[in-house]
Formats: structure tokens, C-alpha cells, sequence
């Protein structure tokens, strides 16, 4: 039985490739997605993996983390003792996704479902984020009141053109509250990220789910990769594929729940085994998925307690 959870806030500062593992599209490696709402997302055993290889290295006093207790949180890794570990971290789910604006960039984009989803999951770890969820009709969108200026800046003549669609906008006192929750206690503090907190409280904006369902399956970074010869030092004939990235500038969200040691003997109860994910992951940045010698991967964490 866990005693502790908490939520985990994955903001990505780099492309993330979490791969799916198979293909059935044109797409030759593929993102993680679910298949229910063919949103982006990690799963639990990849964050639980990346965590544990370098959970040394991220606690602040790793001179006191050694193999014993790695093995007393995350579990036995030799197959020899039939035991789980004290830390269990469930699959992460989109909130966020950066859209291509014609006006500042990109806006932070997500939808009724995914900000109730969001809503659920922040409530069953014992925080209240104090939402009021808009419902939006397709072709239309809302957005935080940021005063004449800021809507002039990011909308033309009342609409919000993203990608190659146009968006009747309507700005939402109730949405400051919500970006304002978002840019504290997701996005990492500090002068570094400063001004994607501030873009967020401006620019977070609510679609339709099923718009936002359209720039999650068609908006995301998919790049070309051609095989080296060894012996030629070019391009193997045939050798083309595709590899799909979550883009930098999303956020997810895991749930992240901890018991005691499960042992004969057990030196660490809930309490000490979630300070010593807090240690480790709040704040901090962290490598996920595949791709990691060309920079994929890079992903912030916060760590939300009720």
C-alpha cells in the first residue's frame, strides 16, 4: 500500500523521443502515445528507469546513496530476490503543447480534457489547483484577460491564427488563475525560465479537444535520418527514416507514490523513501528516452505534494 504521492511536472527544454517501439504509419520511430486519446505521453517504466540510473548522480548527498538503498527504492535489479521497489511512477500525461502562432512565436495550447485529466490526477495526489475549466466549441478558443495590449499582440482583429487555422478568441478572466497555478508550479523557478513563466501566464490558450487533438498527432518533430556507410563514409542507399519528438516547450504530468521499504528488514518507511525523491527530482534536470548523444531528452522536473 503506498502512503505518499505526489505529482510529477515534466517540462521538456529539448526534443523528447519516447519511443513507441513499432510503426504503422509512415512514421519509422514513432512517439509514445495513448490510444485513447492519441495524446503524447511517457510511460511510467521509462521515467522509472531513467530515474534509477542516475539517481546518484541527482540526489544532492549521493556520498550517502549507495547500491543497497537504490535497490530498497527501485527494487531488486538482479532477478534473485522477488520483492518490488518503494516508489512506484505512473505514466505521464499531456497538459501542454507548444503550437506555432503567427503572432509571438507559440502559444502553450491544451483543452478541456487534458486540463481535467490534469485536474483529476493533482486532486488523487492531495492538491487542489483551484481550476475552473472552460468548455470551448470547435474554431474557437480562450485565453487569460492580459489587458489590450497583450491580446493585440498575440491576436489579429479578435481571431488567433495557428499553423494554417483561425481561431475566434475569447479571453477568460478564469484563465489567469489557472496559468498563473501552471507558471509556479510546473515550469522551474529561477531567472532561466523566467520568461517562458511569463509567456505562459500571456499566452496559455484552451481549445476545442478536438482541435487540440489535431496539433498533437500532426504538430509534432519529425526528423529525417539517413544511415552511414563505414566503408564509403556516405549515404546508404536506402537508409532513410524518420524518428518523431515530443517538441521542447510541453508539459506532462505522472503520478509518483511511495511506501515503505519492502524488506525483511526495512530501514526506510514512505516519508523518507518521498524526501528522497524530492531530493533527487525536484528542480532538476533530467535525460529521458532515446537519442541522448544528440541532446534528446532533456527534461526539467518539479514535484507537486499535497
Amino acid at each position: 500500500m503506498y502512503e505518499r504521492t505526489a505529482a510529477l511536472f515534466l517540462y521538456c527544454v529539448s526534443p523528447v523521443h519516447m519511443g513507441a517501439g513499432s510503426a504503422t504509419g509512415v512514421i519509422d520511430n514513432p512517439i509514445q502515445r495513448e490510444c485513447h486519446t492519441h495524446h503524447p505521453s511517457f510511460a511510467g517504466s521509462g521515467i522509472k528507469g531513467a530515474v534509477r540510473h542516475g539517481f546518484a548522480q541527482l540526489c544532492r548527498d549521493a556520498a550517502k546513496i549507495d547500491a543497497a538503498k537504490i535497490e530498497a527504492i527501485f527494487g531488486p535489479s538482479n532477478g534473485e530476490e522477488h520483492r518490488a521497489g518503494a516508489v512506484s511512477f505512473g505514466d505521464a500525461q499531456l497538459v501542454l503543447f507548444p503550437v506555432r502562432a503567427a503572432r509571438q512565436g507559440f502559444v502553450y495550447a491544451t483543452c478541456p480534457q487534458a486540463l481535467a485529466r490534469a485536474e483529476r490526477l493533482l486532486r488523487l495526489t492531495g492538491t487542489d489547483p483551484g481550476w475552473s475549466i472552460p468548455q470551448v466549441e470547435d474554431g474557437h478558443c480562450r485565453l487569460p484577460v492580459a489587458g489590450a495590449e497583450g491580446n493585440a499582440a498575440l491576436l489579429d482583429d479578435g481571431r488567433l491564427n495557428l499553423e494554417v487555422f483561425q481561431y475566434q478568441a475569447k479571453p477568460d478572466a478564469a484563465m489567469g488563475t489557472m496559468a498563473n497555478w501552471l507558471a509556479e508550479q510546473a515550469l522551474p523557478p529561477g531567472p532561466a525560465y523566467q520568461y517562458f513563466r511569463d509567456k505562459l501566464r500571456r499566452h496559455l490558450v484552451v481549445l476545442s479537444d478536438t482541435d487540440f487533438g489535431y496539433f498533437v498527432r500532426n504538430a509534432t518533430l519529425v526528423e529525417p535520418h539517413v544511415r552511414i556507410d563505414e566503408a564509403t563514409g556516405a549515404a546508404d542507399g536506402g537508409g532513410l527514416f524518420y524518428t518523431e519528438n515530443l517538441p521542447p516547450e510541453s508539459l506532462l504530468l505522472a503520478p509518483l507514490m511511495a511506501s515503505a521499504e519492502r524488506s525483511d528488514n526495512p530501514s526506510l518507511d514512505a516519508a523518507a523513501v518521498m524526501s528522497h525523491m524530492r531530493t533527487a527530482l525536484h528542480e532538476s534536470l533530467i535525460q529521458l528516452g532515446g537519442d541522448a548523444t544528440t541532446g534528446r531528452g532533456l527534461v526539467t522536473v518539479n514535484l507537486v505534494e499535497g
